[in-house]
């Protein structure tokens, strides 16, 4: 079982009520939906802020693509999926 700890947060007065009704519309504990709530919004952050660090470390490494190359490579599959369309 995982090592859980306390935590203490401030929310408006609203947004307890929501959290109220939701827990009970669920039968799930406040505890257990903020919990779940906190927990996918880290697991987002963290993914967002990694694959900006991945982006910068192909920026370093010289792996990118110049804007006007990914445009015409772009132009390109949208001329040839219009043509195969039509």
């Amino acid at each position: 079982m995982n090592a859980s700890t306390t935590m203490t947060i401030r929310v408006p007065a609203a947004l307890k009520e929501k959290l109220d009704r939701l827990a009970d519309g669920t039968r799930r504990s406040r505890s257990y939906l903020a919990a779940e709530a906190v927990s996918a919004y880290v697991e987002r952050e963290l993914a967002i802020i990694e694959g900006v660090q991945r982006g910068l470390a192909d920026v370093e490494a010289g792996r990118v693509t110049p804007h006007d190359e990914a445009m015409d490579q772009v132009d390109a599959l949208i001329a040839g999926a219009r043509n195969r369309k039509a």
